[in-house]
């Protein structure tokens, strides 16, 4: 179903300050906003001020709102009054983003929706998907990041855009010499999983990547090898448990949980990197409701923070 946008754009004689230069877009850039203010009030608040600072969408929980025409720039990714995030990219901000909680992960399920929608319609892939830090190092969308999940929000995008019959990647594919690929300047592990068509999954396992936020430029990557054909090991990594598993008092543990943080780890919703172990820890507690209620936030399940066998398929069907 298509998402409707309800139009609120700045006034034609305030472009000269919110939108000056016409733009042929090129990128989708995400942001987290800085309150907690609904779509209406921020796209409100920013065509009726005085400061240049613009952007073309704002999504909450309810609905999508354009304030910039797409036709034309927006002043918010930091980079200059030449910079290729001012000058060529759409601009997404996610509402409710101060404080999180249900209002936001409604709000962040929705703009996934919405910026899939975006890229079908110009025959883009995830590839053309950045965040506001790519552009100037701001740490933002500031929510996303804190929580790492960045990629599990690409790879939700990527998911919305299957469904829509989008392009997984409007880049060719990626030459690859023989087996390898050799990072370049832009990328991230999911766009290289588009471009090659091997799994993130896979890439981190052939490549002991543990992190997929930091991959260096020029480093090269294996694409096959006998971890990906090694059925037997990614069996044993991502096992997943039946039955219902929620919050209980005492905590329910054992080695059921730890198989489902690792899933969730895997598919980056269940990080904690100060922690031993990314804090895979066997205890079916808070944070591991938290991190299997923003998975189902995403995926269109009901989202209670309980594992149950809707859950357990789509985690499987990800894992794939």
């Amino acid at each position: 179903m298509t998402i409707a946008v309800k139009k609120r754009l700045v006034p034609s004689e305030n472009y000269a300050l919110k939108c000056p230069n016409p733009m042929t877009p090129e990128y989708i850039t995400i942001h987290n906003t800085a309150n907690d203010a609904s779509a209406a009030n921020e796209i409100s608040y920013m065509t009726g001020n005085s400061e240049p600072t613009s952007y073309h969408f704002a999504v909450d929980d309810k609905e999508v709102i354009q304030g910039i025409p797409l036709d034309r720039n927006a002043w918010h990714s930091g980079d200059g009054t030449n910079g290729t995030g001012n000058r060529k990219s759409i601009a997404v901000e996610i509402c409710y983003s101060k404080s999180g909680g249900a209002r936001y992960r409604s709000a962040e399920a929705l703009a996934v929706k919405f910026v899939a929608q975006l890229l079908k319609e110009r025959g883009w892939g995830v590839d053309r998907i950045r965040k506001h830090q790519d552009w100037n190092g701001k740490y933002c969308p500031h929510r996303v990041l804190a929580e790492g999940r960045w990629e599990a929000v690409k790879a939700a995008i990527a998911t919305e855009l299957k469904v829509l019959g989008g392009k997984s990647s409007a880049s060719k594919p990626a030459k690859t010499s023989g087996s390898t690929y050799t990072v370049k300047k832009g990328d991230a592990l999911s766009i290289i999983a588009q471009k090659t068509g091997v799994s993130m999954a896979t890439l981190q396992r052939l490549n002991g990547i543990k992190d997929p936020n930091f991959i260096k430029v020029g480093q090269v990557l294996k694409l096959t090898g006998s971890a990906s054909s090694s059925p037997g090991k990614k069996k044993s990594s991502y096992t997943l448990p039946s039955g219902i598993f929620k919050v209980t008092s005492p905590l329910t543990k054992g080695a059921a949980v730890k198989q489902i943080q690792t899933a969730l780890a895997a598919l980056y919703y269940y990080p904690d990197k100060g922690a031993k172990n990314n804090g895979i820890d066997g205890y079916y507690g808070p944070k591991t409701a938290n991190a299997v209620k923003r998975f189902q936030s995403m995926y269109g399940l009901t989202a209670d923070g309980i594992y149950g066998p809707k859950t357990k398929a789509k985690i499987e069907a990800l894992l794939k």
